[in-house]
């Protein structure tokens, strides 16, 4: 066992949190942490990393156990020092010894002392354990897969937003390579390709890992046990969340049987004592009856915390049949071009989901579909368009001495205040909740308001900026189902794949600087990717043993251009490879001098040897990287 809690009770003053919780993490293991929200889900983790300690019982930590624990609070973290730094610093004792190997190089250069000498080689020996010397490539791995490009990886930590230095602090975390890693919500800040990329690094991550997510899908792949805070208590399902979900309403439905079954039980043995403690003849079994109850161990009724709540769209009119056509559009920033004579049309009836990587434009374009973004080119609204959209931004828009109920009737909706607090429900206000004002609420609570009165708003189409944000699990599926019931039409950008793949009929991406859709649901869409992706590799293996005579067309210049090119990337190609062969030669040799115990008391050719084989590593990873590079580029010409 790693860490876990036995018979742990945690409080917040009068506040009870958990009780009675006994949870044991063994190593290997997936796990879910899940639960509404408030219910105090980031309380857990931190008694597990030590930051709480427990009202009673304990929490069990193995001494060798190493904890890493993602959150939203390290973003008080700040430093001069680049993304590239920062990342490597989870390399602590690799920094160590490359400092001190420094110190000690120029030491034995200016004179000659066994002992340091000793401690020289002691150290280069401790690099080769930790593998020290590929840290960098290491780290520019990973930081490349959580999305950075190779320009960003010298700018400084303090020039990213919150979002991106998240990235940063996660990137450090997984290189840590903690016997434990506890993530709560790592996906808030990450695109789609982060996301999978992420998927595929803890699938394969040696330690256990628990993570608090909403994101039902990324938890779907990823967990192999799913732990439930609910009314306080801790409830454990082995199997994912799809298991959870159903195995959940099983138990629960038994739960409520029983309770029912007892009820039954307890009316019939009350309605006994009842008509017999007054005779004198039963007067001693109605007391016996008595005490059999006053005795039992009472069945909990099965109810649900938060009641499953609709939420209901009404529009006012009906549009035509084309909601918007963009015709030729072009967008750049300074020299970042993101669309380049970009079309597009929104019909009615459409659900667009508008997916990919952060960075190639994808809230842009609906601020250009919206009119807050200026461009060249033509967006056209069509007839009878009632629009509304829903923007981080939109926060700004809400009057601070309002209070939620005040801001939610500012919507237009003509619902009643009880309709509205109903609707106010499903975004997390409830109770005393809806008379705060608007100034003291978080950013996250902003904006569940801004989106709430966005859904009220009888709009005919919806344009939606990551709406999913700041819900749980359970507001996100009622937005979905009221989305899917919408008769109006609406475009989305999100990264939460449930969520789109229970809203979407169509997906927008942008490719090369162009918008391409793709008719059908998320899942197609998905399907027919990989299916593109199979195909273009079986094309790059799969070479005919005999090609039949065919007759071969007269070349053209562009394919002249074509072949000269080939021939001079093949050219370059072949340089590289031989290069790659040479410097793996030259890097086998001088490992073969630097294992000759004799080599440690020749200070001279120690020192210009150990120099050569950092200065060989260095030229071969570099080789090995244009190696790829030139790889890639041949296949793209074939």
């Amino acid at each position: 066992m790693l860490a876990g809690f036995q018979d742990l009770v945690f409080e917040f003053g009068a506040r009870v949190i958990v009780e009675d919780a006994t949870w044991h993490i063994h190593p290997g293991e997936r796990i879910g942490l899940i639960g509404f929200n408030g219910t105090g889900k980031s309380t857990l983790l931190k008694l597990l990393a030590g930051e709480y300690q427990p009202s009673n019982g304990t929490v069990e930590r193995s001494r060798s156990t190493s904890i890493g624990y993602l959150h939203q609070d390290l973003l008080s973290f700040e430093t001069g020092s680049t993304i590239l730094e920062v990342a490597k610093t989870a390399f602590e004792r690799v920094l160590e010894v490359q400092s001190r190997l420094e110190v000690l190089g120029l030491e034995l250069e200016q004179s000659e002392d066994e002992k340091k000498l000793m401690e020289y080689t002691d150290l280069l020996h401790e690099m080769d354990v930790f593998d020290g010397y590929s840290i960098d490539h290491k780290t520019e791995d990973v930081l490349h897969g959580l999305g950075f490009s190779q320009h960003d990886l010298s700018r400084p930590y303090k020039e990213f937003s919150g979002g991106w230095r998240m990235r940063v602090l996660l990137a450090k975390m997984i290189l840590m390579q903690p016997d434990l890693l506890m993530l709560d919500e790592p996906t808030n800040h990450l695109d789609l390709p982060s996301i999978e990329w992420l998927e595929k690094y803890l699938s394969h991550y040696q330690g256990a890992v628990v993570i608090v997510s909403h994101d039902k899908f990324f938890l779907n792949r990823m967990v192999n046990k799913v732990v439930e805070l609910y009314q306080r208590r801790l409830h454990i399902y082995s199997g994912n969340y799809s298991y959870y979900e159903s195995e959940k309403a099983l138990r629960l439905d038994l739960q409520q049987r029983a309770f029912q079954n007892q009820q039954d039980f307890i009316r019939q043995q009350e309605r006994f004592i009842e008509r017999f403690k007054a005779k004198a003849s039963k007067a001693t079994q109605a007391q016996s009856v008595q005490k059999r109850l006053d005795k039992l161990d009472r069945v909990e009724e099965a109810v649900i915390e938060r009641p499953n709540i609709r939420i209901n769209f009404s529009v006012d009119k009906v549009p035509g049949k084309v909601i918007c056509t963009l015709n030729n559009i072009n967008k750049q920033f300074g020299d970042i071009r993101i669309l380049t004579a970009g079309t597009g049309e929104i019909e009615r009836g459409d659900k667009i989901a508008l997916i990919g990587a952060n960075g190639k434009g994808k809230s842009t374009l609906l601020r250009i579909i919206a009119d807050r973004e200026t461009f060249e080119g033509e967006r056209k609204w069509g007839h009878n368009v009632d629009e509304s959209f829903y923007a981080q931004h939109q926060l700004e828009h809400l009057r601070l001495d309002n209070t939620v109920l005040e801001e939610m009737q500012t919507a237009g909706s003509n619902k009643t205040d009880l309709e509205l607090r109903t609707v106010l429900g499903c975004f997390l206000f409830s109770g005393e909740d809806v008379d705060k004002r608007i100034r003291v609420l978080s950013g996250g609570e902003k904006a569940r308001v801004a989106l709430a009165k966005t859904i009220i708003s009888k709009a005919n189409f919806l344009m939606l900026d990551e709406p999913t944000n700041h819900l749980d699990m359970h507001s996100v599926d009622l937005l979905a189902e009221a989305l899917d019931k919408y008769e109006g039409s609406l475009i989305l950008v999100s990264h939460d794949r449930y969520f789109i793949s229970r809203t979407a009929n169509k997906i927008w991406e942008i490719v090369d600087e162009k918008i391409v859709e793709f008719k059908g649901t998320y899942a197609e869409w998905v399907e027919w990717k990989e299916r593109m992706r199979s195909q273009i590799q079986e094309k790059k293996e799969n070479k005919p043993e005999k090609k039949e005579p065919i007759v071969k067309p007269v070349p053209t210049s562009v394919d002249k251009e074509k072949q000269k090119e080939r021939k001079k990337l093949q050219k370059q190609f072949d340089d590289v490879e031989a290069r790659v062969n040479q410097l793996k030669k030259e890097k086998s040799e001088i490992e073969y001098q630097l294992g000759n115990p004799e080599m440690y008391t020749q200070k001279d050719q120690f020192t210009v040897l150990e120099k050569k084989y950092q200065t060989t590593i260095t030229e071969l990873q570099s080789a090995e990287k244009e190696y790829e590079r030139l790889f890639e580029l041949l296949m793209d010409t074939e």
